[in-house]
């Protein structure tokens, strides 16, 4: 315990879990103000005129878009991130996510461009996840390749706290312009601002990530062996099992975020009825109970095992999606605010132990190419229909439905989870 605590005092440490959890929280402040806009206003701004439920399914569909560059990114920046340095190429992660962020905020809309508009929109969206692809995986090993002995989850949970931080920046900037401009206003202008901003939070992170040095246990490999020519083949010929278990271990978290969040919002607004303001706040409030979670999830982990809390997180969610229908569709904002809060807190417990779990399936050699595959394609799986999907099943047969789609997303990371009782140590 006092090794773990001067770890922590110490100025490198403070560095580096400072950076994983600032670059990681600019990325996710990029990705959620993308999910935000496309719950609230890219639909009648990007899409043909239709009834609102389509446009919002066209505005869902280039949501999507990015889950399916992520796993793109994560081979190609782990292939780097696994042969030149993990610090480098967090670095290039970071600037390709900011770039396509901040282009977001000068794109034509399609009654001026077309459909133009929705290619140009959909091309950011692919910039946006390619770089995501190569940023958990890079600032999760980050902290973990410098945790001392039985800090591993606690270092790790670090790089998880930047979701909620990055979620609350994002939605709390939509809030704040929702009360201070008129509904015109924010649909003529108003949108671009937070997509504007996202450079100078990208300038943070850059600054921050520029003076870390490269982790020992990427070094320790370098002494022992050249890094690989291909990482992903060696990752995909030596951990197939690890590889596919870890990828289905993380659709339980997506699932549950993506529901809780982006399909949550423009459901209430748009079918319940909700204002836009009422619902960013209790999703701000909300999101609090996420990172309470993250943080148990972390201490309990090293008290435990990663593997372990995940699983119990699995158990939650399946009982949050039994609540999902008669707490979202009560009619009452405060049983909804009830429902956000749980779900979210489950979210915790199936996300805050993924930074020890999933790098502590594979060597260092390969560590970020098959954290960041797992992650990412595990994403598309979990988080990138799930709005989509959740939609369509509410159009079909209202809540319970998207309950029942919650808990088997849940059951799925479970069983993946069963057989992953290994886990590599250096």
């Amino acid at each position: 315990m006092s090794q773990g605590i001067e770890a922590l005092k110490a100025p490198s440490n403070r560095r580096v879990l400072g950076a994983s959890l600032v670059g990681t929280a600019v990325e996710f402040y990029d990705f959620y103000i993308y999910a935000t806009a496309a719950a609230l206003v890219f639909g009648p701004l990007f899409f043909p005129a239709a009834s609102p439920s389509a446009q919002l399914l066209s505005s869902y569909a280039t949501f999507a878009i990015a889950f399916f560059a992520r796993p793109v990114g994560a081979a190609l920046f782990g292939h780097y991130g696994d042969r030149i340095g993990r610090k480098s190429t967090l670095v290039a992660s970071l600037m390709l996510m900011g770039v396509s962020t901040f282009a977001i905020a000068f794109l034509p809309t399609y009654a001026t461009a077309g459909w133009i508009a929705p290619a140009l929109l959909c091309l950011l969206r692919f910039g946006q996840g390619l770089g995501l692809g190569g940023e958990w995986g890079g600032a999760a090993l980050l902290a973990v390749e410098n945790a001392p002995p039985g800090w591993k989850a606690r270092f790790g949970m670090f790089p998880q706290l930047g979701a909620p931080v990055g979620f609350i920046a994002a939605n709390g900037l939509f809030l704040i312009l929702g009360l201070l401009l008129t509904p015109e206003q924010f649909i003529a202008w108003g949108w671009r601002i937070p997509f504007l901003l996202s450079a100078v939070l990208v300038g943070v992170g850059l600054w921050v990530r520029l003076k870390l040095t490269e982790t020992p246990a990427f070094s320790k490999a370098l002494e022992e062996a050249p890094p690989p020519k291909t990482p992903l083949f060696e990752l995909l010929a030596r951990h197939p099992l690890e590889t596919l278990g870890g990828t289905f271990a993380v659709v339980a978290c997506f699932a549950t975020y993506y529901l809780s969040t982006s399909f949550a919002l423009g459901y209430g607004v748009t079918t319940l009825g909700y204002s836009r303001e009422a619902f960013l706040a209790i999703q701000l409030g909300a999101i609090l109970f996420m990172a309470v979670g993250i943080v148990i999830a972390g201490y309990w982990s090293d008290a435990t095992t990663p593997r372990g809390v995940l699983m119990w997180g699995c158990g939650m969610v399946i009982v949050a999606g039994l609540l999902l229908a008669p707490m979202l569709g009560s009619g009452s904002l405060l049983l909804v605010f009830g429902f956000l809060s749980l779900s979210l807190f489950c979210m915790g417990f199936v996300y805050g132990p993924l930074g020890a779990f999933l790098p502590g399936l594979f060597p260092a050699r390969v560590r970020y190419t098959g954290a960041s595959v797992a992650f990412n394609v595990g994403g598309i799986l979990g988080g990138g229909l799930a709005p989509l999907v959740a939609q369509l099943l509410a159009d079909w047969g209202g809540l319970v439905p998207v309950g029942f789609y919650l808990g088997a997303a849940a059951l799925v990371s479970l069983v993946a989870l069963a057989p992953l009782r290994r886990t590599v140590e250096d």
